[in-house]
């Protein structure tokens, strides 16, 4: 049986019960995995030797059923991941009403035809960026001004906090996100993919501060 979303509430409340819900099957998975690696097992390897018998140096039952569990929580997990994405569009920009088609999504990772430097106010200064990180493979620099990342604009920041862009960041890992930065008074569009075992810290690998214009 698969995890049961959380019905929508407050938007803050359903995106945190979301985030929540996201870090249990996260839990259960990694559970679920040390029960194969503790067999020596993947969810590929056979479980019959060369003769076609079932295999007696493995717990056939244990493994079989972390097989099936696996399954049921990875589509669990692209469940809640696509909640989590609406959940975040719906309190950073709460002008969204209902849930976005999964088209719409994509449409709204990208800047609109009414996007402009004109439009746009710069939220957050590049700090720094890591050699060999996503960033830098995005092309982003130190001391470039973000204008726009992803859906969030400046106005989808009501404090101080860039918590927003961290949690963007989190339900976008290997998904292109479109950045758009100020640099040298010229505004530049790059492609951000946010991903982990680039070799460092984080799914960016650049330090991003907040930005008072």
């Amino acid at each position: 049986m698969g995890f049961i979303l959380p019905s929508p509430t407050n938007p803050r409340e359903h995106a945190r019960a979301l985030m929540s819900q996201k870090e249990n099957i996260e839990a259960e998975l990694d559970a679920q995995f040390s029960i194969l690696k503790a067999n020596n097992i993947d969810m590929i390897t056979p479980l019959v030797d060369r003769e076609g018998f079932p295999r007696a140096d493995v717990d056939l039952y244990a493994v079989r059923h972390a097989r099936r569990r696996i399954n049921e929580l990875r589509n669990d997990y692209k469940a809640v991941m696509n909640e989590i994405e609406t959940a975040l569009q719906a309190v950073y920009d709460p002008s969204t009403i209902g849930p976005l088609p999964a088209a719409s999504k994509e449409v709204a990772q990208h800047t609109s035809p009414t996007d402009s430097a004109e439009s746009l106010l710069a939220f957050a200064r590049v700090d720094g960026v890591a050699p060999s990180s996503p960033a830098a493979e995005a092309g982003l620099r130190r001391e470039d001004l973000i204008l726009k990342f992803g859906s969030l604009v400046r106005s989808s920041f009501t404090t101080n906090s860039l918590q927003p862009l961290a949690d963007l960041v989190s339900v976008n890992e290997n998904r292109e996100l479109q950045v758009i930065i100020s640099r040298s008074e010229e505004t530049i569009s790059l492609k951000l993919i946010p991903r982990k075992g680039w070799g460092g810290r984080g799914m960016l690998g650049c330090h991003i501060v907040p930005h008072e214009s």
